[in-house]
């Protein structure tokens, strides 16, 4: 981890039919882009697995109750813990902070050891993530089909990775400054897929606008077209909203004039855009709902409940499902805000 200690993961057994399949599942939480923020992530679990529980909930994809997790619950399934800053893909040390970027290491060898704890035998295994963990299940997609056979079925899914190289609402590019100080400081660059790097620079290969149509492994993306992190994070952080103007839309819709509800579809458009040729693919699904969300794989009561969030008439679980074990194609877009009645938004402070 970036202190030095030692990563970790959970791990919770599959049994029945799911004996040989499995779900590797990489944890989320933002990144560090500076000396400082990663000296202060190394005094949290983000940054430490001193910090780590020794257990942990495993609910959503991870669960183990077939009511709550139909398709995956009787898999082997895995939490890989996040504790580089650089969505496992760094590579570099900073001695004078004693700052380890070891991300790309630490996804490596938690795929050897997972292997020889019996994941090299499976015959169908998915590599999902959320958040910063779904970036880096983008980042990782092929290399993770290349660990099994070519008879292994192997799919990758991104839960809320979908970033965007976006405009702010006073004109800057908040997640461009950011990911650009996170690739320069921990050394992603030469873990960046080339298909990218030699024609773009590496901040922009930090984005999966630039590399889900070249990743060669069936994924499916899950994505709120009004990610909560994104709208708070990247569109209207406090320093470019100085004066307040956004404060009420943020926390509250219904306070959000014509103007600022066109700027959040300006938004919407722009991912949909950026997943055109993506979509082309017969082999990738997508799931694109018109809420303020932001993991929704991870949640119970997002993932597959009687009031989880739906396109058409189909929740998250199903269509998941649907795609990874080739029932029906999937590739649902909501229509745009606020059509859908069916959204658990986050509430923003």
């Amino acid at each position: 981890c970036l202190d030095g200690t030692l990563p970790g993961y959970h791990l919770h057994r599959g049994f029945g039919s799911g004996a040989n399949s499995w779900i590797i599942h990489l944890e989320g939480g933002g990144w560090c882009n500076t000396i400082r923020s990663c000296v202060f992530r190394k005094t949290t679990r983000r940054g430490s697995s001193k910090f780590m529980e020794k257990s942990i909930n495993f609910t959503g994809i991870l669960s183990n109750k077939a009511e709550e997790n139909p398709d995956f619950y009787n898999w082997n399934r895995v939490r890989v813990r996040y504790c580089d800053g650089a969505s496992f893909a760094g590579e570099g040390q900073n001695e004078a902070n004693k700052l380890y970027f070891r991300g790309q290491r630490i996804w490596l060898a938690a795929m050897e050891e997972l292997m020889a704890k019996g994941m090299q035998n499976a015959n169908q295994a998915l590599l999902s993530g959320c958040s910063a963990g779904g970036l880096a299940s983008i980042l990782h997609c092929d290399e993770f089909k290349n660990l099994f056979p070519e008879t292994t079925k192997v799919k990758c899914l991104s839960d809320a990775g979908l970033f965007l190289d976006a405009t702010n609402v006073a004109g800057g590019h908040t997640l461009r400054d950011m990911y650009e100080g996170v690739v320069t400081l921990q050394g992603v660059q030469k873990n960046l897929p080339s298909t990218c790097t030699s024609q773009k620079d590496p901040t922009s290969c930090f984005f999966p606008q630039n590399l889900v149509s070249n990743v060669k492994t069936p994924m499916f993306l899950l994505n709120a077209a009004y990610d909560a992190w994104q709208v708070d994070q990247s569109l209207i952080p406090s320093l470019a909203d100085p004066h307040g103007l956004w404060r009420a839309c943020k926390t509250d819709r219904s306070h959000c004039n014509s103007s600022q509800i066109q700027f959040f579809q300006d938004f919407r458009n722009q991912m949909l855009d950026a997943l055109k040729i993506f979509s082309e693919s017969n082999q990738n699904g997508l799931f694109i709902n018109s809420c303020f969300a932001h993991c929704q794989s991870e949640r119970k009561d997002t993932w597959y409940e009687n009031d989880s969030p739906r396109i058409g008439n189909k929740g998250i679980a199903v269509s998941v499902g649907d795609w990874f074990f080739d029932r029906t194609a999937v590739k649902a877009i909501d229509c745009p805000y606020s059509c859908d009645k069916t959204c658990h938004d986050v509430i923003l402070k």
